[in-house]
């Protein structure tokens, strides 16, 4: 569409150039035949005309074809040189101006003023009168405003013929690029390089780019296989890794365990610093070993659970580190078919974040529920700074630390919390608590399917049926 615009408007612009070209010289060439037409008229007529003086009547005998000379639109005035009317034809021909000699326009006239000589009774020239013609110049530039109006038509037409014909080339010529593009769109869409695109019938360059693009596709096609094969490796040797890690430092941490219960002074503070590092190790292992465990698609059997149980327990083994804090629980039964350590994890480390970016005193909520849309929910908010705007689009990535970790996390709390929620068919998504005033706080919303054909206990056999609300710290 836009080439054929630009296509037209070329065309408006070369048609307006001649159709310019061409009217200044027939508009210059009608006024020059106007104005020579007037002329030669004007100076023929006076030699024949014959102005006789009659000296007994005291007039002036003129010839009378001067009335058949005088066609319509044209005016014939014979007068006095004082300007007095001796003849004019018509009989009531408007004034033509002043007699100054030369050619004149003058209230729509081309005026010829010239001098017509007076013949005695002898036959020879007794003085002069004065010959003014004049011819309407209405007719003529109604023939220019015609010739105008025809260029202007002709422009208009031949612009819009050209748009027209312009848009019937260009859809039939961009028709293969067009279907390009829609192919293109649709493996963007897709994202899947292994499509083709259509290959036109002719060789031009579009066949050419269609070509290109093939090639391209099956370039990236290969190389997102080979990347992806890559990964695969990968992530089945950290998910090996991780897990056969966890061997020698469960037989690492009970020796250090030992070492530390048993030395005394400098050699168990060094084995009670080596079993704090250690315990760190094997939390990191069992972080990677989840999140391998969920990028290679490895899934644990899910069984039903009381995310509502699991959460209190979660709550009970961050007592002893929550002191500070003023931690409050209502919890009501929400069963969920997953990982029970999974989940687990999934409320350590939603609490464990709260604890860790909120100063002391502050106050953390701990909610559980099924939705009326059939969705078991944790929510954990607090009352504290919130997250900051900087850090809220990277918050549930791997790695990504917040200004109060100094040191004691790995930054992976968050993203297990995804993975976790993922895996198990849900969401997690950050929200403020106070959004239009300081400290927002920050409230995380965990939402997982809900088994709602279990029993309220979740076959956990534990008692939940009523509602828990408790104080912990």
């Amino acid at each position: 569409m836009r080439l054929a615009g630009v296509s037209a408007l070329l065309t408006f612009v070369i048609l307006c150039a001649f159709a310019f070209a061409i009217g200044s010289l027939t508009v210059k060439r009608i006024r020059n035949d106007f104005d020579h037409n007037v002329s030669e008229t004007a100076s023929v007529l006076p030699s024949r005309l014959k102005v006789k003086a009659d000296p007994l009547r005291d007039s002036f005998d003129i010839s009378p074809e001067l009335r058949y000379i005088a066609t319509p639109g044209t005016v014939i005035r014979i007068l006095y040189e004082e300007g007095r009317v001796l003849e004019q034809y018509p009989d009531r021909a408007p004034s033509l101006g002043t007699t100054r000699l030369g050619v004149t326009n003058y209230d729509g006239y081309r005026v010829v003023t010239s001098i017509v000589h007076v013949i005695g009774p002898d036959g020879a020239p007794i003085g002069h009168l004065i010959f003014q013609y004049g011819r309407r110049m209405a007719p003529t530039e109604a023939t220019i405003k015609r010739v105008e109006l025809f260029l202007l038509l002709g422009v208009l037409a031949g612009s819009l013929l050209a748009l027209l014909a312009g848009m019937a080339i260009a859809r039939r010529a961009m028709a293969p690029i067009a279907a390009l593009t829609s192919a293109a769109a649709e493996i963007a869409r897709t994202r899947d390089p292994s499509g083709h695109v259509p290959q036109p019938q002719a060789e031009d360059e579009v066949a050419e780019l269609a070509r290109t693009l093939e090639g391209m596709l099956g370039e990236l096609d290969a190389a997102r296989s080979e990347t992806e094969s890559t990964l695969a490796r990968q992530r089945q040797f950290v998910a090996d890794a991780s897990h056969e890690l966890r061997t020698p430092l469960t037989s690492v941490l009970a020796n250090l365990e030992l070492l530390a219960d048993s030395l005394h002074g400098d050699q168990g503070e060094a084995a009670r610093s080596a079993l704090r590092s250690s315990q760190r190790m094997r939390r990191l292992v069992a972080d990677l070993l989840l999140l391998a465990r969920n990028d290679a698609a490895r899934s644990v059997s899910h069984e039903p659970c009381n995310l509502a149980q699991i959460v209190v327990e979660a709550a009970a083994e961050l007592g002893p580190v929550s002191a500070s804090h003023d931690i409050s629980l209502d919890i009501h039964p929400a069963s969920v078919m997953g990982a029970r350590d999974e989940l687990h994890r999934l409320a350590i480390n939603l609490l464990e974040n709260a604890l860790r970016h909120t100063p002391p005193g502050t106050a953390i909520r701990v909610f559980t529920n099924t939705t009326a849309a059939g969705q078991a929910q944790l929510v954990v908010e607090d009352d504290g700074p919130g997250v900051p705007a900087e850090l809220a689009p990277t918050l549930f990535e791997r790695f990504v630390r917040g200004a109060g970790d100094r040191g004691g996390s790995f930054g992976l709390g968050l993203a297990i919390v995804k993975a976790v929620a993922e895996s198990h068919g849900g969401s997690v998504r950050v929200e403020d608590v106070n959004p239009d005033r300081e400290p927002r706080g920050a409230r995380f919303v965990v939402e997982l399917p809900s088994a709602l054909n279990l029993d309220d206990d979740g076959q956990d056999h534990r008692p939940a049926a009523q509602p828990v609300v408790d104080q912990l710290g």
